[in-house]
């Protein structure tokens, strides 16, 4: 079997193992992106639950599997799982011609396969802020003129309306510009996640991917699945952080399997909460359609 037709049968086992089923475009753009040249060079790690360690050989066949693969051991990066990236794109959905803000980008393949769904006429921004990810992510990705590089905290982007914010570190706030800079229709994902002294073969971060819709009456929300991810860097708690304590509380009780509506800056009665932030909460309470 040669490497495109291994992408093939990657790319439908993992819309399967998603559970997306009839979404074409997704399967098309999984199965177009050489994963292998955006882990580096060098013997790749690969983590699963049932192994953990160097690969003997680089060889192209062994990365299309859903495994998660290393791109700095020792700070918990990673080339994330492709199943769970593909049941997240079948939920935020990008379209030709969409804008979407790639935040935490590490080496550039998500943002690959993005750029592949919003086609020629669409636009990706993939921000990094770890600066030799970026210059990998900018060497990976250079023969995509639809894609972006910006070395930058990804907090502070977009920096314009957006179709699609796409994030991919935990923390235990959207940012600012995640949410209002969204267009309207405009979606959103990330991980709301708290900082963990453990790890879980290789990731650092224990929390729940949650999915917001600007519309007109609000933003319609939901979770998605838990999740474990990397912490945003360069944002540090202090030990005894309220918000981080208040959060932990939260995912330790689930229920955010419940949540239909996250509420932006505005008053939010925590008896009809899952999570209230200081300035933001996620709701029971869907919006008014």
């Amino acid at each position: 079997m040669n490497l495109a037709d291994l992408r093939r049968v990657f790319a439908r086992q993992m819309l399967a193992i998603a559970g997306v089923t009839g979404n074409e475009r997704l399967e098309n753009a999984f199965a177009s992106v050489s994963r292998e040249k955006f882990l580096g060079i060098g013997r790749w790690h690969i983590l699963t639950p049932w192994y953990r360690g160097d690969v003997d050989e680089n060889d192209p066949a062994l990365v299309y599997q859903d495994v998660v693969i290393a791109l700095d051991v020792e700070r918990g990066v990673n080339n994330g799982s492709p199943s769970l990236h593909a049941r997240w794109l079948d939920v935020v959905a990008p379209r030709p011609g969409d804008y979407v803000a790639h935040i935490g980008a590490g080496t550039g393949y998500y943002s690959a396969i993005i750029s592949e769904l919003v086609g020629p006429e669409g636009r990706v921004t993939a921000v990094e802020y770890d600066a030799a990810c970026a210059v990998r992510a900018r060497e990976n990705l250079a023969s995509r003129p639809n894609v972006n590089v910006v070395h930058a905290n990804g907090c502070f982007w977009p920096e314009e309306k957006a179709d699609v914010v796409y994030v991919n570190f935990a923390i235990p706030r959207p940012a600012d510009p995640w949410i209002e800079n969204l267009k309207p229709g405009g979606r959103m994902i990330f991980p709301l996640g708290i900082p963990n002294s453990t790890r879980s073969h290789g990731r650092s971060l224990n929390g729940v991917a949650i999915t917001a819709t600007r519309r007109e009456a609000g933003y319609e929300a939901s979770s998605v699945c838990p999740v474990s991810f990397v912490f945003a860097e360069g944002l540090t708690p202090e030990p005894g952080n309220d918000e981080i304590r208040n959060l932990y509380r939260s995912l330790r009780s689930g229920g955010w399997e419940n949540v239909k509506s996250l509420v932006w800056k505005q008053p939010a009665d925590s008896a009809d909460c899952w999570y209230v932030g200081p300035d933001w909460a996620l709701s029971y309470t869907a919006i008014a359609s």
